[in-house]
């Protein structure tokens, strides 16, 4: 690891205040939405850009149109807010070297919209995408909770007996919305961006009921049967960390064919980031995989 770029990007995440925001109980949603970026503004969207459309409460925002392949790209922020300029950054790094067609999923967010509606969203951004591409030509990229409601889509697709996607790209996924693994307390005071008083904050405005283990919400409570091929980014100084270790065993159990790659001494969504190294080695693993003929 570089140590000068690392000590950079927790410099430029502190003047951020994304940690300080989640120290905050309730957690100020609208503050962090003020970072959102629904239409990116620089040249090369403005040229790529194909269409904007509606599925049920969710804008998809198509990129190319020329490829009967597609990379569905599900964004996190905790539920609550996104997506963010990180997320345009790496679609159109993806872009640029991916002949292939690209929506990213602006789902509705809590607590103006609760799970059940968040996930039937998915469901539905999925059911039409799957009608237009083969679903064997469909990838999914998503990051954090976008991760967390990837996994929860295909455990629904393979107990409906319907077809997954080919490959889950699943960076930083919150496997376990409860927080109540004990090694999450050991992490904490190392992890630069996420803390567990207003991830549960957010989580519990996302949920129906109040029942953070609801597999809808916390995917490690349900089944990994028949899961695609799954890469899994996982970081060592995230809070989310020790549910991505329980579930990248359970991967092995289930035996689905798994790619497990673990960021030492990073930080929360990192193939993301800016500046690192280790962000620039990720993504290009994923553009590599992407490319790869099925």
């Amino acid at each position: 690891m570089n140590r000068l770029r690392y000590i950079i990007l927790l410099y430029i995440l502190k003047i951020k205040g994304i940690k300080k925001a989640f120290e905050q109980s309730p957690i100020n949603y609208q503050g962090l939405r003020k970072n959102d970026v629904y239409v990116p503004k620089n040249k090369y969207f403005k040229d790529s850009i194909t269409k904007t459309f509606t599925i049920s409460n969710s804008t998809i925002t198509e990129i190319n149109q020329n490829s009967d392949e597609l990379i569905l790209f599900i964004h996190g922020g905790a539920f609550i807010s996104g997506p963010a300029q990180h997320h345009w950054n790496t679609i159109e790094k993806i872009a640029k070297k991916v002949n292939k067609t690209i929506w990213l999923c602006n789902y509705p967010k809590a607590p103006e919209h609760k799970l059940n509606e968040i996930s039937d969203n998915i469901d539905s951004v999925y059911n039409l995408a799957s009608l237009k591409f083969e679903p064997e030509k469909i990838s999914i990229i998503a990051d954090s909770v976008g991760a967390t409601l990837t996994v929860t889509l295909v455990q629904r697709l393979v107990i409906n007996k319907l077809s997954p996607p080919s490959k889950i790209f699943l960076i930083s996924p919150v496997m376990d919305c409860s927080m109540e693994n004990l090694e999450i307390d050991n992490i904490e005071h190392k992890d630069p961006m996420l803390s567990k008083k207003g991830v549960m904050s957010a989580n519990s405005m996302c949920s129906n009921n109040g029942n953070l283990k609801n597999p809808l919400m916390s995917p490690i409570f349900g089944t990994f049967d028949k899961f695609p091929l799954t890469y899994l980014f996982m970081a060592e100084n995230d809070i989310t960390f020790p549910d991505q270790i329980i579930f990248s065993k359970k991967l092995k159990e289930f035996e689905v064919k798994s790619i497990i790659i673990k960021g030492e001494n990073m930080p929360h969504i990192w193939p993301l980031l800016p500046l690192m190294r280790e962000s620039k080695t990720a993504l290009n693993l994923i553009i590599e995989e992407l490319n790869l003929s099925k």
